[in-house]
């Protein structure tokens, strides 16, 4: 909202002009440095998925994850089950913004993986025994507790926890969301600060200058002329509407600096460091001014290669791991030969290996990744 300062020719004691304008800086910014504190975890989950560039950030690194077809020993695996695509997505979002992401496993009748079920990293506390090492998860959803052993086996499985590496923390990862934080709340800021100068005909504030040569206004004539002002003339419905000013009043518009004008300019700014907060090329979110990349397909191979492979490759990795307890050798993999993307990487390593006459035909399906002929993949 607007607000309409008046101002009187007399200033009152120990008040200077810098301190008559203090106040114009965006809300979010101001509360910002006046130190309110950090943000907890769902707070910043719901400043993150309110913005536009965040969101879509998220959504396309945990979508891309989740969008690559598995391989394992044979195609109908019963592992591959366990991993449909959404789950797959919930757990590279999770361990993209938290850097944590746990999954319970459920067991049939005869003891084998059933079902994966992940659970929100933000319920879960650590128990160390003396010596520092895991004891138990505790996971508190709600009024509830509920007990994980750290380390189980085949008949009492354990969590699964897949995390990014914590260079403080010895059993925690640590997610981007922490370092993007900034970048978004300057990006809401913005945006409603933008919301709330479009709400008021785009024009800056002004002042109410008191000219009169009776003294200041009392404080009964301040509280009716502000109340008048924010009923006839504030907000976007009263936009253009003229004033009869009197009693020695005259209005001043009030000027915007070039800094405060400069949104569009610090909005890009904070765009594209959320952008590379999260790994994704800022071309492939429609922000201009990116000369990194020669055109959109390199961008978006740069965000396969950089950031949502090695993030698959650790989901992968752990996977395998906590499976292989019920298939002991099992090893999950993406089929890179699936990737749009990648197609014209995979073409020119067709090629040389092709070429490669030495080898034998065994020997190039190898490189490529391919069983033998014959045998099962």
């Amino acid at each position: 909202m607007m607000r309409w300062p008046v101002f009187s020719r007399r200033a009152r004691a120990g008040e200077s002009k810098a301190d008559s304008f203090a106040g114009r800086q965006w809300p979010g910014l101001r509360a910002a440095s006046a130190g309110e504190g950090a943000l907890s975890y769902e707070a910043q989950v719901r400043e993150a998925y309110r913005n536009a560039i965040a969101q879509r950030s998220i959504r396309l690194v945990a979508e891309s994850v989740a969008s690559v077809p598995l391989l394992v020993q044979g195609d109908e695996h019963p592992a591959l089950l366990l991993l449909p695509p959404a789950l797959l997505e919930a757990v590279a979002t999770q361990l993209l913004l938290h850097g944590n992401a746990f999954l319970e496993t459920g067991l049939d009748h005869r003891g084998m993986p059933a079902a994966l079920w992940w659970l929100r990293p933000d319920r879960m506390t650590l128990e160390t025994d003396a010596n520092g090492w895991p004891a138990s998860w505790i996971y508190r959803p709600g009024a509830r507790t509920v007990r994980y052993p750290a380390a189980g086996d085949a008949a009492r499985p354990g969590l699964l926890h897949l995390k990014a590496f914590n260079p403080l923390d010895d059993h925690m990862g640590m997610g981007s969301l922490a370092s993007a934080s900034d970048g978004i709340g300057l990006l809401n800021a913005a945006t409603r600060w933008n919301r709330s100068l479009l709400g008021n005909a785009a024009r800056p504030s002004g002042a109410l200058l008191h000219e009169g040569t009776d003294g200041p206004l009392s404080a009964e004539q301040f509280e009716r002329l502000r109340d008048e002002i924010e009923a006839g003339f504030q907000g976007a419905a009263n936009a253009g509407r003229p004033m009869l000013l009197e009693g020695g009043l005259r209005w001043q518009p009030l000027a915007m600096t070039p800094a405060e004008m400069d949104f569009a300019g610090a909005k890009e700014a904070a765009a594209r460091e959320v952008a590379l907060a999260f790994g994704v090329p800022p071309m492939l979110l429609g922000l201009p001014g990116d000369g990194t990349y020669a055109n959109y397909a390199e961008a978006n191979v740069s965000l396969w290669r950089l950031t949502v492979l090695p993030l698959l490759t650790r989901l992968l990795a752990g996977f395998s791991q906590h499976l292989g307890l019920w298939w002991p050798g099992l090893r999950l993999e993406a089929d890179m030969d699936a990737i749009p993307a990648l197609w014209a990487d995979r073409e020119h390593l067709w090629r040389h290996v092709a070429g490669a006459d030495f080898l034998s035909a065994d020997e190039k399906r190898a490189l490529l990744g391919w069983a033998a002929k014959g045998a099962a993949r």
